[in-house]
């Protein structure tokens, strides 16, 4: 069985539609879990009309409390929910019929290569559109200049290739989300460092998403290449700078989690990685090589190598 995971919030212009592209997928065995995170405008009431309407395949809930952001409503959500596989979707994106179909295809082959006991994750591509549906890009991996066969944790830990809307899972991963981190940038970020440091990650190079672009979107898609975009990342270095100190962040509340779980190897290199803000210039761009842990793109890896550089030095906790 496939259990399907929505974080809401205030999502009443789109959510209607992302929940019919679900009841319109060419396989119809899973359950979607929507939970609501105490939203201020119509969603939950959608959402429970939806769950009366179909009460085999929809579960309406609600936090007690606002949990600060769809990264903790996620996280708490795939702490609950455990499946044979399970699947993260988003409020305002659209689901291709195909997708469930793809995803599971491409796990279960996983599967008989590696084991079901590996914690596995499958990914895919997405169509990036804007809030009407017209296409802007058909290719998400193209457009933000992404790599997806570097799937791997040195690149894990800069930055995530994975997009938790296009995300399946499988229970032996699944069970390796047990606790809320103490610091996370986003949910689908953590999911891939749990594969990559854990398991395997898997690849479906289609888009199996309308990924829609609008005002709301906490992240949006952007084209890496262009020079606008260069421009802008070289000439606002403070902004790029905090989302690399956030992932040394992230890597060290990773190892204060799983710390006893990991290969040598693996603990070895998040530990490294965690500690790069308390070592000299030199030492800090040492390890980064050593580690192939750079970000993708030329513009992010450039400021990336640039902040290495200039950045001051800094305590880091918890990483020894």
């Amino acid at each position: 069985m496939i259990s399907v995971l929505l974080a809401a919030y205030n999502g009443e212009l789109y959510i209607k539609e992302q929940i019919n592209s679900l009841l319109s997928q060419t396989v119809s065995d899973f359950k979607l879990y929507v939970r609501d995170d105490i939203s201020t405008d119509n969603t939950y009431t959608i959402i429970k009309e939806y769950s009366q309407k179909h009460p085999d395949m929809i579960v309406a809930e609600q936090s007690k409390k606002n949990t600060g952001g769809a990264e903790y409503n996620f996280i708490n959500m795939m702490i609950e929910h455990k499946d044979d596989y399970v699947m993260l979707c988003d409020q305002d994106d659209v689901w291709l019929p195909d997708k469930i179909e793809k995803s599971l295809k491409k796990i279960k082959e996983m599967e008989e290569e590696y084991g079901a006991d590996t914690p596995l994750l499958v990914h895919t591509d997405l169509k990036v559109v804007s809030n009407d549906l017209n296409v802007i890009s058909s290719s998400y991996q193209k457009m933000a200049s992404k790599d997806f066969n570097k799937n791997s944790l040195n690149y894990a830990l800069a930055l995530s290739n994975v997009g938790g809307s296009t995300v399946i899972y499988n229970r032996t991963l699944a069970n390796l989300i047990q606790a809320v981190p103490d610091f996370i940038v986003m949910h689908d970020w953590w999911l891939a460092l749990i594969a990559a440091a854990f398991g395997k990650i898997g690849v479906v190079n289609e888009a199996t998403v309308l990924y829609r672009q609008h005002e709301g979107n906490d992240k949006g898609a952007k084209r890496v290449l262009s020079p606008v975009y260069i421009f802008y990342v070289l000439t606002h270095l403070k902004k790029m700078a905090a989302m690399i100190d956030d992932s040394y962040k992230q890597a060290g509340a990773f190892l204060r989690l799983y710390e006893d779980k990991l290969p040598k190897d693996k603990y070895e290199m998040i530990q490294a990685y965690a500690s790069i803000p308390r070592l000299s210039r030199i030492k800090r761009l040492k390890t980064v090589m050593k580690y192939k842990a750079f970000m993708h793109g030329f513009a992010r890896k450039t400021a990336q190598i640039m902040i290495l550089f200039t950045s001051p030095k800094k305590a880091v906790l918890g990483t020894d």
